[in-house]
């Protein structure tokens, strides 16, 4: 992708933030619920650097995800009959977290 579709894409994201779509239910397995939930409860880390590594960058962004996640999954999160949690999450956390799934099945 060059540097005039990276933008276009970019600006669509813009387009779709503004739209503010509808919330999307999602069933989280317990063990990835917990994890998430554990995520949220742990104090952050370090500051942020003001020169970022652009692959520092998403790590940051994913770990601040997988914290929203955690704390919708804590304040609004259902257990279903399986002792999965059943939650309705912003389509921007599903797609970060969907993004992220593509570099767990590259390594």
């Amino acid at each position: 992708m060059n540097a005039s579709e990276a933008r276009v894409l970019g600006l669509i994201g813009t387009t779709f933030r503004a739209a503010q779509l509808p919330a999307i239910r999602v069933t989280v397995p317990a063990a990835l619920a917990e994890r998430a939930v554990a995520a949220w409860q742990r104090d952050a880390e370090d500051a942020v650097p003001e020169l970022e590594r652009p692959e520092d960058r998403v790590r940051r962004q994913r770990a601040g995800a997988l914290a929203l996640i955690g704390l919708t999954i804590s304040e609004r999160g259902q257990v279903d009959a399986d002792g999965n949690t059943v939650v309705d999450l912003s389509p921007e956390l599903v797609g970060v977290a969907m993004d992220a799934a593509d570099d767990v099945h590259l390594r």
